[in-house]
């Protein structure tokens, strides 16, 4: 697991170029602590930066920037791949000009880059990646990101500069980048939380999506060809199903083994390995194939609340205790949490706003005590049905158009009423404590029930606000990829495709990747395999969803290691208490960076807006956490940004 940033330009002075590298590197330190180079060509004006977490091969053979073999690729790698060795041994029987220095992935892809191309060589590689490689003989840049979007990638022209990296900060230590806000992707980041690529926070750049590469030259500045080489969409449009050729059990133990197999073979490292553990499905499965394989114990981490509610160490703890892991548990006070806020905008680098980002980056502290990577239970949700909204939306999209048609006339109506009346209006009615943000429901319930599609209203119903538009001065609707899968089909099946595409690589994979790298951990996906997504998204639904029971098929692999007493229970999000602290602790903080003359001199967003929300929360009569939580950490990484700046 590494970092890397790099340039295009016409400039020629190597010094000068060299010295950028360098500050672009050191500003991804935390990616890659145990190693840094740089590689400049003058020539052609390429610069790749690189800062190495050394994993595999710890020895200076793994060096990047690393030249193939024939000389031709220089390349600067962010990952793992692991079955590097299967693709040694091909390339051993195919050629023999495959001379090891070491036994480092990167220098494997090389190889298969001098002996396959580029393009062949992505369409083999199994694991976790970001490249940037430089092709001497077509003067082309080449960026690939892996299938799922694991990795991140940034990139864009700026001022006639290519710019790229795995993190934004290192873009902005180029003098010519353009820290333009892209108002419309602020609009975004106000509906999800998270920026949606391909968009990134600023205009000038964007992110390089999953399964995608770019080619870019300095033949055809400010132009950039991109193409995908792998597609979700393309994948669950397949006619073959599993269930035409094999029993439900059948397909099950398929499922079992390729887990197993995702599982040993992301235990490859040269250093210790753990795993997080909630206790809950996902991890416990991982933890448990992982004990299967281990004739030691396994190291596991968890981490615990005061607050029940959000508090699942204990069942963690029952769960190691009968696998036997060496576990290490640590309860966290509300200090000890409040403390990563100020964090936040350096360890996200865009407004980045799934209050999950806290405890994420705590449990990812607290492994690297004793770990260097460690493999999670991430991604079950979205391949086997996990979320009780898939079921609610498919439920209530079938309810909603069977319903009598002067009440699909009337609900769109409830759009024009504002939010904030609405909240009002239940407040005047007294509706019950557990309903008592039931005003903004309506709202929304009544903009979700104008979507024309399933799609649309899907993402209405994952939308924290009607009023982004309103709330993000000067901007506008743009596509994206809810807009590209309105073609979809009603079906549970079409909601877990667009998590896929969407919630799961910009929110959940982006969290991962930036709190585990924070502190330079390799945090790990068994389940993101891409052969296992591939099976996931041609099995029958009913091994996911079976008599109510949410990733079914998981649950009855889970039967042979973990006694189902303690794994069955009510699903519990990894969060903190937001919504008080917002009234408490977190007070003085917040009413700082929501001063109204604050808001308005910045002028992104509506400051009456964010004051009415910020004193309805306040005065207990509404509950706008998410929706002030996305405001707080937009003025904080602005607060920040422009810090640097000064």
């Amino acid at each position: 697991m590494c970092g890397f940033a790099g340039f295009l330009s016409k400039m020629q002075d190597a010094e000068i170029a060299n010295n950028w590298l360098i500050k672009m590197g050191n500003s991804i330190s935390h990616r890659g602590p145990d190693d840094q180079g740089q590689w400049y060509h003058p020539a052609d004006g390429i610069g790749l930066s690189h800062r190495r977490l050394a994993i595999v091969d710890l020895s200076p053979a793994g060096h990047q920037p690393m030249a193939s073999l024939s000389k031709r690729y220089v390349i600067a790698f962010n990952g793992e791949i692991y079955n590097h060795l299967a693709i040694r041994d091909e390339l051993a029987e195919k050629c023999s000009f495959a001379v090891w220095r070491g036994h480092s992935d990167t220098e494997t892809i090389l190889a298969a880059f001098d002996h396959w191309g580029i393009e062949q060589t992505v369409e083999k590689l199994v694991g976790m990646f970001s490249i940037a490689v430089w092709d001497l003989q077509q003067k082309e840049l080449v960026l690939v990101r892996d299938r799922m979007g694991e990795k991140p990638l940034y990139y864009g022209w700026c001022q006639g500069v290519f710019l790229f990296g795995s993190e934004l900060k290192a873009l902005r230590c180029h003098p010519a980048f353009d820290a333009e806000i892209n108002r419309d992707a602020l609009a975004l980041y106000m509906q999800y939380s998270y920026v949606p690529a391909p968009y990134s926070i600023y205009k000038s750049v964007s992110k390089l999506q999953q399964g995608c590469m770019l080619k870019v030259s300095l033949e055809h500045p400010g132009d950039v060809e991109v193409r995908t080489y792998w597609s979700l969409q393309q994948i669950h449009a397949r006619e073959l199903k599993l269930s035409a050729h094999y029993s439900d059990q059948e397909i099950i133990e398929q499922l079992h083994q390729m887990i197993k197999g995702s599982v040993q073979a992301q235990l490859m490292s040269d250093v210790p390995v753990g795993a997080f553990l909630s206790g809950g499905v996902d991890s416990s499965l991982i933890v448990s194939l992982m004990q299967s394989l281990s004739s030691s114990p396994v190291k596991t981490f968890t981490i615990g609340f005061d607050q029940r509610e959000f508090d699942e160490a204990h069942f963690a703890s029952k769960v190691a205790s009968h696998l036997g892991t060496d576990h290490t548990e640590l309860y966290l006070s509300d200090q000890d949490t409040l403390n990563v806020v100020p964090k936040l905008a350096s360890i996200y680098d865009e407004p980045f706003a799934d209050s999950s980002q806290i405890p994420t980056f705590l449990v990812s502290m607290l492994a690297k005590s004793k770990v260097a990577v460690a493999l999670s239970g991430d991604a079950g949700d979205e391949l086997f049905s996990g979320y009780s909204r898939y079921q609610h939306c498919a439920d209530t999209w079938r309810r909603l158009q069977e319903s009598h048609p002067v009440t699909r006339k009337l609900m769109p109506l409830a759009r024009f009423v504002s939010p904030f009346v609405c909240n009002q209006i239940s407040h005047l009615f007294r509706i019950q404590p557990e309903g008592r943000n039931a005003g903004h429901r309506l709202a929304k319930m009544a903009n979700v029930s104008n979507a024309d599609d399933f799609i649309s209203y899907y993402q209405s119903m994952l939308s924290h606000t009607t009023l982004a538009h309103q709330l993000v001065i000067f901007s506008n609707p743009v596509s994206t990829v809810f807009t590209d899968c309105k073609f979809l089909p009603p079906k549970l099946e079409s909601l877990m495709l667009v998590d896929g595409l969407t919630y799961l690589p910009d929110d959940i994979l982006a969290k991962v990747d930036r709190a585990s790298m924070a502190v330079s951990l390799e945090s790990r996906i068994p389940l993101l395999d891409y052969r296992i997504v591939e099976f996931a998204q041609q099995m029958p639904q009913h091994l996911k969803v079976n008599a109510g029971q949410n990733k079914w098929c998981l649950r009855q692999i889970l039967d042979k290691y973990v006694p189902k007493k303690l794994i069955e229970r009510p699903k519990k999000g990894f969060g903190v208490p937001l919504a008080a602290w917002l009234r408490g602790p977190l007070k003085e903080w917040a009413e700082s960076l929501l001063d109204p003359e604050l808001i308005y001199n910045q002028k992104y967003l509506d400051p009456k807006i964010v004051r009415q929300m910020w004193m309805q929360h306040q005065s207990g009569v509404a509950d706008w956490h998410f929706q002030l939580w996305n405001v707080l950490i937009f003025q904080h990484w602005l607060s920040d940004q422009n810090h640097h700046k000064n």
